[in-house]
Formats: C-alpha cells, sequence, structure tokens
C-alpha cells in the first residue's frame, strides 16, 4: 500500500529501507485517486518510533493512505524535539474542521493518573466527542483505548498490583466479526501498563462487543457494534525491540520492573526478544482499514475540506 506522507518525515526514508511503499506529497498530487484520510493523534512521549510503528502497521493493504499527525495543544512534549512537532504536527484547533475515515488515539505514560489530572484531559474530550460526527472509524490503543470507554460509556479504570508487562495469549470470540477476519484461535499481543478496565465491567456493558481477551491480561479487544468505536487495551503495534527499550529504561531508571513475559527466549535480556505478534497487528489494522474505513465511508467524506 502506498502511504502519503511530508516529503521530509524521518520515518519515511526508513519506511523504504523495508521496502514499504511510501508516496509524499509531490508525487501524491499528479494522482487522481481518492486517498483514505487518517488522522493519528500521538499521545507518546516518542513521537517519531509511534509515527514508524504505526505507518508500518497500516502498510499492509493495497489502499491509498494519506496520513495527517494531530498533537495537543494544551500540552508541551518534552521528548520530542517542538521543531519536529512543528514541522509535521497540527493541533486540533487547526484539523476539526476536517473529515476523516479513520482516527488513530494512541496510549500515553498518564495512566496512573486520574483522567481528569491530565492537562490535555478537555482538549482529548473535545476530540472524542468530534469524531462521532466526523470520523468514520475511531482506533483507540492502551490508554487511549481506556480513556474511550471511560468517556463515552463511563468505565473506569482501577490500577494494578503489579505492572502488566509483556507478551500474553489472548483467546477469540465473536469469529464472524469482519475485524477478527483472518485470526487464529490463540494469538499472542504486547501490554505494557499499570491499570485495567475490568473485564466484568466490559461485558456488561450493553454498548460494547468483546472480541479476545486472556485470563491473565483481561479484555485486549472490544467494540461497538456498528465498529465506529474500536478499543485496543495493548500494543500490537509495537516493534520487536520495543519491550526491550522500556526494560531496560526502568532498570537503568531504578524502578522496579519485571522482566517481560513471554518475550526473552528463556528469560534472558541478553537474548534477542522472539516476535510472536507481527503476523496478527499486520491483520488486525489491515481488516479496520478495510472493513471499518475504506467499505464504510463515503467517498465525498473524507476530503480535507480547504
Amino acid at each position: 500500500m502506498p502511504i502519503k506522507t511530508q516529503n521530509d518525515l524521518p520515518a519515511k526514508e526508513v519506511l523504504e529501507r523495508e521496502n514499504i511503499f511510501v508516496v509524499d506529497e509531490n508525487r501524491a498530487i499528479h494522482q487522481d485517486i481518492r486517498p483514505l484520510q487518517i488522522c493519528i493523534l500521538n499521545l507518546m512521549p516518542l513521537k517519531e518510533d509511534t509515527e514508524l510503528q504505526l505507518l508500518r502497521a497500516l502498510s499492509n493493504t493495497p489502499l491509498q493512505v494519506d496520513v495527517t499527525f494531530m498533537k495537543m495543544s494544551t500540552h508541551i512534549s518534552n521528548n520530542t524535539s517542538a521543531n519536529h512537532l512543528n514541522k509535521f504536527y497540527n493541533t486540533f484547533e487547526e484539523l476539526k474542521e476536517n473529515t476523516y475515515d479513520g482516527l488513530i488515539i494512541t496510549g500515553a505514560p498518564v495512566e496512573q493518573m486520574e483522567y481528569e489530572e491530565v492537562d490535555y484531559w478537555p482538549e482529548l474530550c473535545a476530540v472524542m466527542e468530534w469524531s462521532k460526527e466526523n470520523v468514520t472509524s475511531t482506533f483507540h490503543i492502551c490508554w487511549g483505548a481506556q480513556a474511550g470507554v471511560y468517556y463515552h460509556f463511563g468505565l473506569n479504570k482501577e490500577l494494578l498490583p503489579r505492572k502488566l508487562f509483556g507478551v500474553y495469549e489472548h483467546q477469540i470470540s465473536n469469529r464472524k466479526t469482519p475485524l477478527l477476519r483472518g485470526f487464529d484461535d490463540y494469538f499472542y499481543a504486547p501490554h505494557s501498563r499499570h491499570t485495567t478496565v475490568p473485564a466484568d465491567k466490559i461485558h456488561a456493558c450493553k454498548d460494547l462487543v468483546v472480541l479476545a481477551e486472556s485470563d491473565e491480561a483481561g479484555v485486549l479487544l472490544c467494540m461497538t457494534g456498528d465498529g465506529k468505536q474500536i478499543f485496543v487495551m495493548g500494543h500490537l503495534e509495537y516493534d520487536r525491540m520495543t519491550l526491550d527499550q522500556e526494560y531496560k529504561r526502568d532498570l537503568k531508571k531504578g524502578l522496579p520492573i519485571d522482566i517481560p513475559k513471554n518475550y526473552y527466549p528463556g528469560d534472558d535480556c541478553e537474548q534477542k526478544p522472539t516476535l510472536l505478534w507481527r503476523a496478527h497487528s499486520n491483520i488486525l489494522y489491515t481488516n479496520w482499514l478495510n472493513y471499518y474505513v475504506y467499505q464504510a465511508t463515503p467517498y465525498e467524506w473524507g476530503k480535507i475540506r480547504k
């Protein structure tokens, strides 16, 4: 799939080295194609890493995708250069007059705070409310998923006794749901979080359908019946080394951290981590784009209004 990005986005060079077809702005304007308009609200601290992970995850479909990155104007990012943010990101205020075929709301390292204590919470609520009328389907990830089920359905998170950290096995349900087409009965997904939305609360919510869960990690996938809101409580977009980097970062800081489960061969952190989730990650994002974005959105819908 060709992904359209800004001409000099750093992730573009990495994707091209991986033989992922990336179309820059100059080439895209000469093509008579109506690409899918996808907005990514990137709340992660290392934004360039997340850009690369998500663009890679969106690359396994023949559909052309035009990606726009959104930032919160009410938050100052200390881990990404202001130059990068100013060059490649727009604020909600700048984008709210547009319509989008899809919106991705990422996780954020604020899960141990109450939602209302997060400095950009009112702005995030405005984005989630706006998405109801201006986005065909919204894909929420990790803390973004917890925030989504809290905002839309009032389901609050709870603090876990220990950080859920590692790669966990999940079982699917509702196999006929298009989002799960191509999934095996059991599959693995990474988690890295201190909080959870209890499975019984999600199951009891009449507006949500549970699609995959784990005895250890709880609900991983759930969605509204129409697919307009999709919630992924883990990090299927993660690269092979992402948990490794998080683990060694916390060790260096002297923070209490268990070795990530089902990750290093023999639990030896000097070994190359085992990649267990990439195939199902590709299927998940491809199914979302195909069945809940491309096939559900009107042709005129995702055109950026000038």
